[in-house]
C-alpha cells in the first residue's frame, strides 16, 4: 500500500487526517513515523503558499506522496491579523492564554457585529504527478472572554453563533465537523477520490 506521509509531528492532526481520508488506499503515517524530523520553511506570505512550501520540502525528501497544513485565526476589526502570523502572534515565548488574552483585550469595547473571524485552513497535496490545495473556513466571532476547556489554540475565544458556544465548548463529534481543517480535508478527500478511486 502507497504511503501518504503528513508534515505534522502532532499525533492529534494525523489521528484526524487518518480518520477522514480512511476511505482511500494509503497508509497514512506521521513525517516522525517515517523518520524525517526536520524544521519547516513558513515564509510565504499566504496560508496556500506555507502549506505548499511544506508539503515541497517533505516531498523532497521522500519522493512519495505527502500533505501539510497551514491553518491561523483571520480577525476582521484587526484587517485580517493575526493571519499567517497566527502560531507566532504576541511573541514565540508566549504561551496561548496570553494570546488569547491580548486579542480579547485588543477588541475591547468593540460591539458584536464588528467582531467577526473565521479560522482557515489550506492543505497542500504534492506527489509525483500532482500538487494542489484546498481550503476550509468556519466563520465566527471573538468572544469576549475565554470560555471552555475542550479545545486548543484560540477556541476558547473564538465562538460559534450557530450552536451558541466557542470552539473549545463545543464536543469532538462537532467540532471534527464543522472545523476549518475538517472542512479542508473533506474538500481533499474528494479530489483524491476523484483521482485514485476511480470507478
Amino acid at each position: 500500500m502507497e504511503k501518504l506521509i503528513i508534515a505534522s509531528k502532532n499525533q492529534g492532526k494525523v489521528n484526524e487526517i487518518k480518520d477522514i481520508l480512511k476511505e482511500l488506499p494509503f497508509e497514512i503515517i506521521s513525517m516522525q513515523d517515517a523518520g524525517y524530523n526536520f524544521e519547516m520553511d513558513e515564509s510565504g506570505k499566504t496560508f496556500d503558499e506555507n502549506a505548499l512550501l511544506k508539503a515541497k520540502a517533505l516531498y523532497q525528501h521522500t519522493g512519495g506522496m505527502v500533505l501539510a497544513d497551514d491553518s491561523g485565526l483571520e480577525i476582521d476589526f484587526l484587517n485580517g491579523a493575526p493571519g499567517i502570523y497566527t502560531a507566532r502572534f504576541a511573541g514565540d515565548k508566549v504561551d496561548q492564554e496570553e494570546k488569547n488574552a491580548r486579542i480579547v483585550n485588543l477588541l475591547s469595547g468593540v460591539s458584536s457585529q464588528y467582531r467577526t473571524a473565521r479560522f482557515v485552513c489550506s492543505i497542500a497535496f504534492v506527489s509525483g504527478e500532482r500538487c494542489f490545495t484546498v481550503n476550509g473556513t468556519v466563520e465566527g466571532r471573538i468572544a469576549e472572554k475565554p470560555c471552555g476547556t475542550a479545545g486548543f489554540g484560540y477556541d476558547p475565544i473564538f465562538f460559534v453563533p450557530a450552536y451558541g458556544k466557542t470552539m473549545a465548548q463545543l464536543p469532538d463529534s462537532v467540532k471534527n465537523k464543522i472545523s476549518h481543517r475538517a472542512r479542508a480535508l473533506n474538500n481533499l478527500r474528494d479530489e483524491l477520490e476523484k483521482i485514485y478511486l476511480k470507478k
